[in-house]
């Protein structure tokens, strides 16, 4: 069973999907990619889910990122299910939806865990960066659902400080104040940050998010 850390490369795989056979990382390109898992066509809280992600198409593509789901289902289950999806959600299923029912790619990525269930996924996420490195991994139980919203807070954190020398701090929102990273002195900070900071202590220096006008 492969192992998954953060700052991995993310395993590539070929595989059929909804929209067509895809290698991974081509289909990736130089975009961000959310890779996330569903135990099982025709439940209800997928439902739900894939629904949102559809309609959260604009968000997604402002941050460069593509989204592809995944079921231990085949393609036909997958097609029935779309339809279901467009009709009970109100939207459109613009995005592949893996076909993985010998489980390889689930094998590959770590997504079924036997304590849960022998034979089904859990829901895992996976988001990736434009250079395939693993940057967040979430495991969720098949119970709950995926709050989507947290999954965009979290990749305009990872766009932030993945080019400026900032973190996020707790709760933190697009616009919100970051935090100076520990490796710029506070002596430097005005040259690397022109908007100011405040020092709450010296060892937690605040400052405006550095990439809005």
């Amino acid at each position: 069973m492969a192992t998954i850390r953060l700052g991995d490369e993310a395993p590539n795989f070929t595989a059929e999907t909804s929209e067509g056979t895809i290698n991974f990382h081509e289909w990736l390109g130089d975009s961000w990619g959310i890779l996330f898992s569903h135990p099982a066509d025709y439940t209800p809280v997928c439902t739900t889910e894939l629904g949102t992600v559809a309609r959260y198409t604009d968000e997604f593509q402002k941050r460069n990122v593509k989204v592809v789901a995944l079921s231990v289902d085949g393609l036909e289950s997958h097609r029935g299910w779309i339809k279901d999806i467009n009709e009970t959600q109100n939207t459109t299923v613009n995005f592949p939806i893996i076909a993985d029912e010998d489980g390889k790619v689930s094998e590959l990525y770590d997504m079924i865990h036997p304590n849960s269930d022998s034979k089904l996924t859990v829901r895992s996420v996976f988001v990736i960066d434009n250079n395939k490195k693993v940057k967040l991994i979430i495991t969720y139980p098949a119970s709950t659902g995926r709050n989507f919203d947290e999954l965009l807070r979290v990749i305009d954190s990872l766009q932030l400080t993945a080019y400026y020398k900032v973190a996020t701090p707790a709760n933190w929102k697009n616009g919100d104040d970051c935090v100076v990273v520990p490796a710029i002195a506070t002596a430097d900070i005005p040259s690397v940050f022109p908007k100011g900071f405040k020092e709450v202590k010296p060892y937690l220096r605040m400052t405006p998010q550095p990439n809005l006008d």
